[in-house]
């Protein structure tokens, strides 16, 4: 953030204090005593999704030069303001639908979950936004994303695990929507610099990522430990996959940090929507192979193609690194659920039209919602 940002102290300390005390009144009305009751998610599962949110996503957007600290600092910052937003709106929901309510840690699990689509839609806008802008976009987009996972859960029947995963599809298209509403800063622009020492940091927060997200992966699942196992190696061929293609794309042949950085997390991204229902780890494999080359032909033909085309400045290259395996995780959740339920299901066509429409909804709402936000 610039160190002449204008009335930075009549403002943003101001709303900060101002949202914080209208969260401190609604968890009095909304919220009683602590229930006591065992929960179905371990504290160990929720300390990883955590490290995913502050200490991976908070290394991964490090890598501007003028922006190093304002990312790390500014994650953190939306990240506690969102999961108190995120339980609220949670709260809400049961409040006026007279729902059950969850345990406390699994309340705070899906309030963190639910934080990866706001910390990847800041990636697509980094070093254009300032708090002023994130915070209230950080609030939008929470109410949003619950609103749309409400109505995949209700009218489509998407089961919750599932709905989650669109974390990654919302978080990607809702940014890129916000960010065609800002302009792209020059080529040679010092905003667009980096340093040896930032990519570093960049790619220690993919590393925690990586480490890390066979946890996000499993820890609403039905069947936790099928979905480690196919996540692991998910991840691990997109990682192999992502040298591979690196030095066949590059001119001299040499690795380039930039495709490992987005390619190596691909396959977490694909195989989330699938991670527990796949029988065989060789799909896995397979859609980890197929997520690693989307991203790294995504990066090379949308930023030469169609980024100048729509006028859209991609920072963090959401797009090919969350939304297209997102979008590949989607439709391979269909072709296995085909594969699966060929000679069983007598209304197989019109699930499948449920599992289409509901990646689709929450597309549209993202771009929708985004543009306005923006």
């Amino acid at each position: 953030m610039p160190s002449k940002y204008r009335n930075f102290r009549n403002s943003v300390p101001w709303l900060i204090l101002f949202l914080e005390a209208v969260f401190i009144v609604l968890f009095y009305f909304l919220f009683s005593a602590n229930e006591a009751s065992r929960s179905s998610i371990s504290y160990p599962a929720f300390q990883d999704v955590s490290h995913m949110v502050i200490f991976g996503f908070g290394f991964f957007l490090t890598f501007l030069k003028r922006y190093g600290f304002s990312s790390t600092g500014f994650n953190l910052l939306i990240t506690v303001l969102g999961v108190q937003c995120s339980v609220l709106i949670e709260g809400l929901l049961v409040f006026l639908l007279q729902g059950t309510n969850e345990d406390s840690l699994k309340r705070i699990t899906k309030a963190a979950m639910t934080m990866t689509a706001v910390v990847i839609s800041t990636g697509a806008v980094l070093g254009k936004t300032n708090p002023v802008q994130l915070i209230p976009m950080t609030v939008v987009e929470i109410i949003v994303f619950r609103m749309s996972r409400w109505i995949n859960n209700v009218f489509l029947q998407v089961p919750d695990n599932i709905s989650m995963m669109h974390v990654h599809l919302f978080g990607a298209y809702f940014g890129l929507a916000v960010s065609s509403r800002f302009s792209e800063p020059l080529p040679r622009s010092e905003k667009n610099a980096s340093t040896p020492k930032l990519d570093l940091f960049s790619m220690l927060g993919t590393l925690f990522l990586w480490v890390f997200w066979p946890s996000f992966n499993s820890i609403l699942a039905l069947n936790n430990r099928n979905a480690i196992y196919n996540t692991y190696f998910a991840l691990a061929v997109s990682a192999v996959s992502a040298f591979v293609l690196s030095a066949l794309t590059t001119k001299d042949g040499k690795f380039r940090m930039t495709h490992i950085h987005s390619a190596v997390l691909a396959g977490g991204v694909a195989v989330g929507y699938a991670a527990d229902s796949i029988e065989y780890p060789w799909i896995a494999m397979i859609l980890g192979l197929l997520a690693s080359v989307i991203t790294i032909l995504g990066s090379y033909c949308l930023q030469r193609c169609l980024n100048p085309v729509l006028k859209i400045h991609d920072t963090s290259g959401v797009h090919f690194t969350f939304g297209l395996p997102g979008v590949l995780g989607a439709l391979a959740r269909v072709v296995l659920f085909v594969v699966q339920n060929w000679a069983v299901s007598p209304r197989l066509g019109y699930l499948v039209m449920i599992d289409i429409g509901a990646f689709c909804l929450t597309i549209s709402v993202a771009l929708i919602t985004g543009f306005i936000t923006g």
